[in-house]
């Protein structure tokens, strides 16, 4: 840049350009993700088609649960779904309490006395 960009383009608002768009990114883009919510506190039964992909909502924040709408993108959450491919045409129990150490598959967590006491839309 020349020395009429320099006048054009001055340090100070270089600066104040970068601030501004690393606070609309964080906005967007949270450094610390929100918790998953519970959706439901029970699981849902799918059928899952051998080789189809799904994108199961991690967020707890989808109204299509178990699957994910976007939702976790409007609402900031800095969650991304959990995308997996079925292996064979089956019916499947998926986790909509979003507590389950197998995700997406239900593990029975939504049992416990934990996700019991929790409302429906609060995290754990």
């Amino acid at each position: 840049m020349g020395a009429v960009g320099a006048l054009l383009w001055p340090a100070a608002w270089k600066l104040h350009q970068r601030r501004d768009i690393s606070s609309w990114l964080a906005r967007w883009f949270p450094k610390t993700p929100a918790k998953a919510v519970v959706a439901q506190k029970t699981p849902i039964k799918v059928e899952l088609v051998a080789g189809k992909t799904y994108r199961w909502c991690v967020c707890g924040r989808s109204k299509k649960q178990p699957f994910c709408d976007g939702s976790h993108f409007f609402q900031r959450t800095g969650l991304s779904p959990l995308k997996f491919k079925a292996q064979e045409t089956r019916a499947a129990v998926l986790c909509t309490c979003k507590a389950t150490q197998k995700p997406p598959y239900c593990d029975g967590t939504h049992k416990s006395e934990r996700v019991q006491k929790t409302e429906v839309g609060s995290p754990l």
